[in-house]
């Protein structure tokens, strides 16, 4: 594993000339002990494969090849590739750089075996890209583990439970029926050039069992319906749904309740009566 000696990462930018833009949700981070503490997230990435969305001027990527890692990294910032290609020569072998946009490319075609996702996701894709890679009836997924940053109150309702309505939702669902995701650390707005507004967080999810007749695309489908329309009583939200309030009488759920006060084993059970060949 090579460690070379690397110019700080503000002397890379400013050879470069490269400012964040907002309209790619970028905000750089420059603090190399912060970098490496989110690049040990997951745990020992020595010869292990992992993908980074949105590297930028690579300052997660140059914390996680120090770590040993094989990085995949996909950026559609032509004005960042540059300093990429130096961190590859600087990293023989242990960076490939994809330009692209992450929404459009599979990862798992990327990669033979399983990876990670390790990432400072570009805050104007991180939901959607999150969401895709819960997604899908195949599980479990060829990621091992997914290290995002995310705006905290993005994070915050990852991990959101009925305890607390104000966060629960959707997303809790998705992200907890099949996969345990917790707040790593927290990440101070200041941290980052230009400071963004609101604090962010790192979470870490790893996946867990898939509950056995439950399909992904019906949760997905009951989860919409539930929590787009989450003031209102599941009798009106679901009244759209076929089966859907057929399913919250079977499983003994009352269709008076509203979508927050539903537990994410509820939800699944609901989704299992749906999915069932009737």
């Amino acid at each position: 594993m090579s460690n070379p000696d690397l110019p700080p990462l503000r002397e890379v930018i400013a050879a470069h000339g490269l400012i964040a833009t907002k309209a790619l949700g970028q905000n750089f981070l420059f603090d190399e002990q912060l970098l490496a503490r989110i690049a040990a997230v997951p745990g020992k990435l020595a010869g292990q494969d992992v993908l980074e969305v949105g590297p930028g001027p690579g300052g997660l990527t140059r914390a996680l090849l120090r770590a040993g890692a094989n990085v995949t990294a996909i950026e559609m910032d032509r004005r960042c590739l540059p300093a990429l290609a130096e961190l590859a020569e600087a990293f023989p072998g242990q960076l490939r750089v994809i330009e692209g946009d992450a929404l459009k490319i599979v990862p798992e075609e990327l990669f033979d075996g399983p990876y990670a996702i390790v990432a400072n996701l570009p805050y104007n894709v991180g939901t959607a890209l999150f969401t895709g890679w819960l997604s899908g009836e195949q599980w479990p997924p060829r990621w091992s583990s997914l290290t995002l940053m995310f705006q905290q109150e993005v994070a915050i309702r990852i991990v959101g439970t009925p305890a607390d309505p104000g966060t629960y939702g959707r997303l809790a669902v998705l992200s907890q029926w099949r996969a345990t995701p917790r707040i790593a650390m927290k990440v101070h707005r200041s941290a980052f050039t230009p400071p963004p507004k609101v604090m962010s967080a790192i979470i870490h999810v790893v996946p867990g069992e898939a509950p056995e007749g439950v399909s992904a695309r019906t949760l997905a489908r009951l989860t919409e319906a539930a929590f787009g329309q989450r003031r209102k009583m599941l009798r009106q939200s679901l009244k759209g749904l076929p089966g859907a309030l057929a399913a919250l009488e079977r499983v003994g759920i009352a269709s008076e309740r509203r979508a927050e006060t539903v537990s994410v084993e509820e939800f699944v059970a609901v989704a299992r009566e749906m999915s069932r060949k009737v």
